[in-house]
């Protein structure tokens, strides 16, 4: 985090610890204040599946380590070239808090903490550091400065990788040469402004004339691209192509897929999926449960299955599409309904994965832009031997309270492993679900 000089004191709020469980150490050399009021709701977060649960648990156990009188009183160091935390125990209401925001809310205790320690230490120094925009709004309007926890931000998402180029005016022969055996060609038979990253999508084009390819790194040449069919589910277009190329390339352990809704994200990797069945011991299918209007799934009627099955009806609804095309055109195709019965196919929440072996399983993650950056690298540093990890995502449409475009853990994780020869990346552009979906998405 940028902090600036002189020296700042970072209060920080619940969901910012919640976000990341590492995140005092984030600060460099300024100070840290944790208001008593974070503690407390830190213990109601501490038992359960989800992975805030995990993050509150293993801030309070890096906390416990590090308690002592002093946490209490002037704080206690992190470390070389890290400034000090403390622990800030309840005032009383400042008046102006009180006059404008009832103490009742834990927001308000925290915003209440930080004012204080603003008006001991200087309303220069004391910053307040939450991923909720309320908050922060509240926190200026007292004259406090406040800033969202960017740590893990994404700079600028209309510069994201998108996985693919289009090159225009190729040359004619290294356009020929590509439908020619071995099917791929030197880098240096193509001009391009600069280098490819691995793994990274071409369209040569010259005219009439037109060719789909990828660097492979393995062979540092440029590979033909094939038109190819998963469970009778046809690419409609060239990134299509390329994210079926790129779901069936069992050399690449991971591959993100982004786009808006009708791009045929889910779609294409259900059908890699049940088409290279035969590589995997199951096939997981998973989502953030992530509930409208931000209420636990709990004011849902019914037991867990009922109460979990408007989340998982998207994945239903993609699984029918993939069987019906199966049924039309192959009599003796696999009937879905017996692989979930005998768990080949397993579709379940992101929490209820916690716990199961992720060994020689094609994974998949949808709606991956709910999620955070330590969200995601906890699913990805469970992968065992033989196991490929798909996460499909619209950055442009997120539920999550306390995320966006930029701090979503779906962008980050392209941000990071573009150039990696395990990754590959696919951002899908135009809408293949309908004319008249495609109209609304863009025009309303």
């Amino acid at each position: 985090m940028n902090a600036g000089n002189p020296k700042k004191l970072f209060v920080l709020d619940t969901n910012v610890i919640l976000h990341d469980s590492s995140c005092i150490h984030q600060f460099d050399e300024h100070d840290i204040s944790i208001p008593i009021t974070v503690i407390e709701e830190l213990d109601r977060f501490k038992k359960g599946k989800e992975i805030l649960n995990c993050n509150a648990r293993e801030f309070v156990r890096a906390m416990d380590t590090l308690s002592g009188a002093s946490i209490f009183n002037g704080g206690m160091p992190l470390g070389d070239g890290l400034g000090s935390i403390s622990v800030c125990l309840e005032t009383a209401p400042d008046p102006k808090v009180a006059a404008n925001f009832g103490m009742d809310k834990p927001d308000h205790r925290i915003l209440n903490a930080a004012y204080h320690l603003a008006k001991q230490h200087g309303f220069e120094r004391v910053v307040m550091v939450t991923k909720d925009v309320n908050l922060r709004m509240k926190a200026k309007a007292l004259g406090l400065l406040a800033e969202d926890y960017t740590t893990d931000h994404v700079k600028d998402v209309s510069e994201l990788y998108t996985g693919a180029r289009l090159l225009e005016n190729s040359p004619s022969e290294a356009i020929d040469r590509l439908y020619e055996t071995p099917y791929e060609i030197g880098l240096d038979e193509i001009e391009l402004p600069d280098d490819l990253l691995p793994n990274e999508y071409l369209i040569l084009r010259n005219g009439s004339k037109s060719a789909l390819g990828v660097f492979d790194p393995s062979m540092d040449r440029l590979r033909r691209v094939e038109h190819r069919t998963c469970c009778q589910i046809r690419p409609r277009n060239a990134e299509q192509t390329f994210a079926l190329d790129a779901l069936m390339n069992r050399d690449i352990p991971l591959v993100t897929l982004t786009g808006k809704a009708g791009t045929g994200k889910t779609l294409l990797a259900l059908a890699s999926a049940l088409e290279s069945k035969r590589y995997y011991r199951q096939i997981f299918i998973a989502r953030p449960a992530v509930p409208l209007s931000n209420k636990d799934i709990g004011y849902l009627p019914g037991d867990i299955k009922s109460k979990l099955d408007p989340y998982m009806q998207p994945l239903f609804d993609n699984l029918s599409v993939i069987q019906n095309q199966v049924s039309q055109k192959s009599p003796t195709g696999f009937q879905i309904k017996d692989l979930l019965e005998e768990e080949k196919i397993v579709i379940t929440p992101l929490s209820y994965i916690r716990g199961r072996s992720i060994v020689k399983v094609f994974f998949i993650v949808d709606e991956a832009q709910n999620l955070t950056p330590h969200e995601v690298k906890t699913i990805i540093t469970r992968a065992g031997e033989g196991t490929k990890i798909v996460f499909t995502g619209d950055i442009f449409q997120i539920d999550h309270p306390y995320l966006d475009s930029q701090s979503n853990g779906l962008s980050y994780l392209i941000e990071k492993m573009k150039g990696q020869h395990l990754f590959t990346h696919i951002n899908l552009e135009k809408g293949e679900r309908s004319e008249l979906s495609e109209i609304a998405i863009s025009l309303l």
